[in-house]
């Protein structure tokens, strides 16, 4: 059993206690530490969490075994490097950092530390998602020629202003931190890296905050093509679909944090002109968050990494920059490599 930490103890950071507090065989939170303790004190007691001051308090408590950060954006990094320099395994929301350099400084403090790294990109723990890798794999699909995805919904409307996801530092590229880099972390686990970004972001809806419309284009490097919008101005709506040369798969909704259906349609090729309706395939229900912590807890008991310099986490970020530098130049740009 992990004894874990939660740093942040906003409404993602109780979401991730919760999923698996009193559930779970293999984690479980014993502390936290949060910047509005009072807030957070009814939650604490309740799910038996002992509250500490500060972040270095939690990295110095013996009784602690891994740390989880549901903090903003552009604390990340720091806050990782500092777990590693602890020895303290951790596991940190979305984006690894808001620029590809800071978070390959974060990948690489943790594997030169020997703690595991994890990041929460909890749709991989998707068996539909999982299910089209399948079908990519087997070669169901053909060759996967086109990728397209949305994730919008009305969060540029959630909070007011002057709060931290306002801010163009902690949210680049309007929606993509809070929601595009979870499109784009599916996209590399089902079609590999991006090589180019086109993409164009604008603020069209109040007269403050971050970009609510942003759009982008992608060429990956295996030859694929794929297009992404973020609108955070428009009624809730995610989906996700893979082209390929014998057909196509796909999964969308609203809600987002529920066990996903696939829709599945194939080429007839022996009558080509016929129009083929969709299969549906259903899952068993699963909680992402529980099995993205417990995936996590699982590695750091045997040891081993996950987020790698240089690997998926990483060259995210690097899209996301790219993305940013593409929308501000208003022309293409090659996204960064970034050696392991």
């Amino acid at each position: 059993m992990i004894r874990a930490a939660i740093i942040g103890l906003g409404t993602w950071g109780q979401n991730l206690v919760r999923s698996v507090q009193g559930v779970s065989p293999e984690i479980r939170f014993v502390a936290g530490a949060t910047r509005t303790p009072e807030k957070a004190r009814d939650f604490a007691e309740a799910n038996g969490l002992r509250l500490l001051p500060r972040y270095e308090d939690v990295l110095a408590d013996p009784g602690i075994d891994a740390v989880v950060l549901a903090t903003p954006h552009t604390q990340h990094t720091e806050q990782i490097v500092a777990a590693a320099r602890a020895g303290k395994p951790v596991f940190s929301e979305k984006p690894l950092g808001v620029n590809a350099a800071e978070a390959q400084r974060a990948a690489r403090a943790c594997a030169e530390a020997g703690v595991t790294l994890g990041v929460g990109y909890n749709w991989r723990f998707q068996p539909a998602l999982q299910a089209i890798r399948g079908l990519i794999d087997d070669g169901t699909l053909g060759r996967v020629l086109h990728i397209e995805g949305n994730f919008c919904g009305p969060s540029a409307y959630r909070f007011p202003q002057g709060h931290w996801r306002h801010d163009r530092r902690e949210g680049p590229a309007g929606g993509m931190t809070g929601r595009g880099v979870h499109v784009v972390d599916a996209m590399l686990y089902l079609a590999g890296p991006i090589e180019q970004v086109t993409a164009q972001s604008v603020r069209l809806v109040q007269d403050f905050g971050m970009d609510d419309t942003t759009s982008m284009l992608f060429r990956f490097a295996g030859g694929a093509t794929g297009y992404l919008g973020t609108v955070i101005a428009t009624a809730e709506t995610w989906r996700l679909q893979v082209f390929g040369s014998e057909g196509w798969a796909e999964v969308g909704d609203v809600e987002h944090l529920h066990t996903w259906d696939l829709r599945l349609c194939r080429i007839d090729r022996d009558n080509i002109g016929h129009k083929q309706r969709p299969e549906v395939r259903s899952f068993p229900k699963t909680s992402t968050e529980r099995a993205e912590l417990e995936h996590f807890a699982r590695e750091v008991a045997a040891g081993r990494p996950i987020v790698r310099p240089g690997g998926d986490a990483v060259h995210n970020v690097a899209v996301l920059e790219a993305i940013l530098a593409s929308a501000t130049a208003q022309a293409p740009v090659r996204v960064q490599a970034v050696a392991g």
